[in-house]
């Protein structure tokens, strides 16, 4: 389990996980891991929380994405 606790920007968010994941994979010889879920708990930046909201104005529960991951060199045959 990753846990990041604090008050984080996105990109400082993104970065705490990528380093996580790389110590985990590192440190422990991890090389496979399926169905990750990742939860979030949206605030401003005074800690308030936000409800999330798709272009219709419904209320955002979930984002989906397919596996498995292409990187670019991948997707372009480099």
């Amino acid at each position: 389990m990753i846990s990041v606790r604090g008050q984080l920007t996105m990109a400082q968010l993104r970065q705490a996980l990528f380093e996580a994941l790389g110590e985990i994979e590192e440190g422990y010889n991890l090389r496979h891991a399926r169905n990750v879920t990742v939860f979030v708990n949206p605030t401003d930046e005074f800690g308030e929380k936000v409800i999330l909201r798709d272009e219709r104005g419904k209320v955002l529960s979930r984002v989906t994405k397919k596996g498995p991951y292409r990187s670019a060199a991948e997707e372009y045959n480099l």
